[in-house]
């Protein structure tokens, strides 16, 4: 009995080891089991039979491209809100500090958001947008309301913003958006665009009451995270009727940004028709400097209000002294093409036909690869894009296209700005 139970105990404390070497550790893909959690992306760059890895490299490129060109437009038409009053929230806890985006999460946020606020007011001429900074704890307002796309740049470029410290408030800025858009006027869309890399948030209240008032105000609420998802930040977004995506890299925190830059269509619930008063200011130049209105700094030239005739730096704005909204004619033009999107291309084989906006041949995979359904021409992938990303018409459509197809070509979108525009010297 004795034996026995000494054989049983060395049983128990017999461990099983796997000795049949490394070759037993390798998955079916012949790696190791380690190995397998990663992306190798090096392994996808091959040399051509002449040594060089440019093919392999464009074909990467190309790849890409390809990505946002199936990223289809929405060509609904639906009513749109494209004057936009937008807070973008950026997080600046230790959080922020992680290299997984080279060269850290700020770096890499504060760069893209650069280009986002640019691309913003491009898009978006008579919307204004203002930046929010978050870290221990507190939230802090680095710019108003404006349309003045260089004071957004700066503030997200200064030093001072890249001293991280604590975590995050998500309800502390949002409390404090919600507190500047209710100043904003009715009749545009109430927006907040958060970039957050914390997975935690160090909140004074109740989120729930933050987010019941944000769905009374009719706000709508974005977020792009650079880290995993968060239940609390995707139940605001959805609630809100906003996004939520999480970017694995800079590709996808770009593609994920900038989705946000197309005007939303505007609810059901405020769907309503309003006369917005707008005053269109003669530009003027005089011999001695006198001070703007908006920044109280003397310079030779401005813009003067119609209204009560005082002067402001740039357009689009919003009159200090009476309130008026002035923009200029061309503003109102860019604005107005989101109405009347420009439609997708449809793709077909190259076949060796020559793209209609550059004149190269479809040699390659991307040339010539997709038609207009205007004007039936052909393009090649990358003059698809820029098409759709940047000149945002066809001017084939308008020059070159065939009698037969021109006249499918909806013209309110060019009736539209010659009459702002003569509406523009008529004030004048």
């Amino acid at each position: 009995m004795g034996g026995r139970t000494n054989a049983a105990a060395d049983d128990d404390d017999y461990v099983d080891i796997d000795d049949t070497g490394p070759e037993g550790l390798k998955g079916a893909d012949g790696g190791y089991a380690w190995e397998e959690e990663y992306k190798r992306s090096w392994d996808a760059i091959q040399e051509d039979a002449s040594g060089s890895i440019q093919s392999s490299v464009l074909g990467i490129s190309d790849q890409r491209k390809r990505r946002r060109q199936r990223q289809q437009h929405d060509m609904s038409l639906v009513q749109r809100g494209i004057m936009r009053h937008v807070m973008l929230v950026l997080d600046e806890s230790e959080a922020m500090s992680v290299r997984d985006l080279a060269p850290t999460r700020i770096h890499a946020a504060q760069a893209l958001l650069a280009r986002f606020v640019s691309e913003f007011f491009d898009q978006n001429p008579i919307s204004q947008l203002s930046v929010v900074a978050t870290k221990d704890g507190l939230a802090e307002r680095l710019t108003e309301l404006s349309s003045n796309p260089a004071d957004h740049v700066r503030a997200l470029q200064a030093k001072s913003n890249r001293d991280l410290a604590g975590e995050p408030s998500l309800q502390n800025a949002l409390e404090l958006s919600m507190h500047a858009l209710k100043r904003a006027p009715g009749h545009g869309l109430r927006e907040i665009i958060c970039v957050v890399g914390s997975l935690t948030t160090c909140d004074p209240g109740d989120i729930e009451q933050t987010l019941q008032a944000l769905r009374h105000s009719g706000i709508r609420v974005s977020m792009v995270h650079l880290a995993a998802e968060v239940h609390v930040f995707r139940r605001i977004c959805h609630e809100t009727r906003g996004t939520f995506a999480v970017a694995v890299d800079a590709d996808d925190m770009q593609d994920a940004l900038f989705e946000c830059i197309p005007p939303p269509c505007v609810p059901a619930t405020k769907a309503t028709s309003d006369m917005v008063r707008m005053g269109f200011p003669v530009k003027a130049q005089g011999d001695a400097p006198t001070a703007c209105v908006c920044h109280h700094e003397l310079s030779y030239t401005g813009f003067v209000c119609p209204r009560c005739r005082s002067k402001v730096c740039s357009l689009p704005t919003d009159c200090d002294v009476c309130g008026l909204a002035l923009v200029a004619a061309p503003h109102l033009a860019r604005s107005y093409r989101h109405l009347f999107p420009e439609p997708n291309f449809v793709e077909k084989p190259s076949g060796g036909v020559v793209c209609a906006g550059c004149g190269a041949a479809g040699e390659g995979s991307s040339k010539a690869a997709f038609e207009c359904p205007r004007c039936e021409c052909g393009f090649c992938l990358e003059c698809d894009i820029f098409i759709h990303e940047t000149l945002h018409n066809s001017y084939i459509v308008v020059h070159d296209a065939p009698k037969t197809a021109r006249n499918k070509v909806p013209i309110t979108f060019f009736y539209f700005t010659l009459f702002v525009s003569l509406l523009y010297l008529i004030i004048n």
